[in-house]
């Protein structure tokens, strides 16, 4: 750590990492570990245990993979922007998909990056983010132009996700508090949109987007 001339010492940028893989979420915080203006406060495996953790260690920043157990990174994004808006966002996914990357700045994240990305962009973009910067993979943003934009509605998303487990109408009408008729309605609008032939390739279509 460095100290400025005639002034105090810098502070470390306080990281919380969210991850479920447990090798995947150590080996960040050994590279992060490893630069001296930064220090991993927090590590968490589940995406609803984010936001006590943030609460509990007051991280400058926060690393959130996308596919976690209780909530997305991308849902806990959308609460830490709500609860504890001075804090960073950076996603960190293996998933770089231009839907992902979308929902990602939608939901109040400061970066999106994959995370086969060198270990030095990683720690640069949590200095970034800290300046009020925005830090998003080129890759992904050029394909995020090209892709255009998810033509699902929020209601189109809920039963695409309802329906992939194999749940019939009546069920995904009792888990949504829908009829069954606007559940048909819905999924019939959604096959449409992304151009599949039935409910199983639209949902596959979505998640291949980053949709859902």
């Amino acid at each position: 750590m460095t100290e400025a001339s005639g002034g105090p010492p810098a502070r470390n940028v306080r990281v919380l990492l969210a991850d479920d893989q447990s090798m995947v979420r150590e080996a960040l915080a050994t590279l992060l570990g490893l630069e001296d203006d930064i220090e991993v406060v927090a590590q968490v495996a589940r995406g609803d245990e984010v936001l006590a953790a943030a609460r509990a260690y007051a991280p400058d920043v926060a690393l959130l993979d996308i596919e976690m157990p209780g909530l997305t990174g991308i849902e806990a994004a959308a609460q830490l922007r709500k609860a504890l808006p001075d804090i960073r966002i950076v996603i960190v996914t293996t998933f770089g998909r231009p839907g992902y990357l979308r929902r990602a700045m939608e939901s109040g994240a400061e970066a999106f990056l994959v995370k086969d990305a060198p270990a030095s962009q990683l720690a640069d973009a949590v200095r970034r983010v800290l300046r009020g910067e925005r830090v998003i993979d080129p890759t992904l943003a050029a394909a995020a132009l090209a892709d255009g934009a998810d033509p699902l509605t929020a209601r189109e998303r809920d039963v695409l996700r309802a329906v992939a487990d194999g749940s019939v109408n009546a069920e995904v009408a009792r888990s949504l508090l829908l009829s069954e008729g606007t559940v048909r309605n819905y999924l019939s609008t959604a096959i449409q949109k992304t151009g599949a032939r039935n409910r199983a390739e639209a949902v596959r279509i979505a998640r291949e987007k980053g949709w859902l």
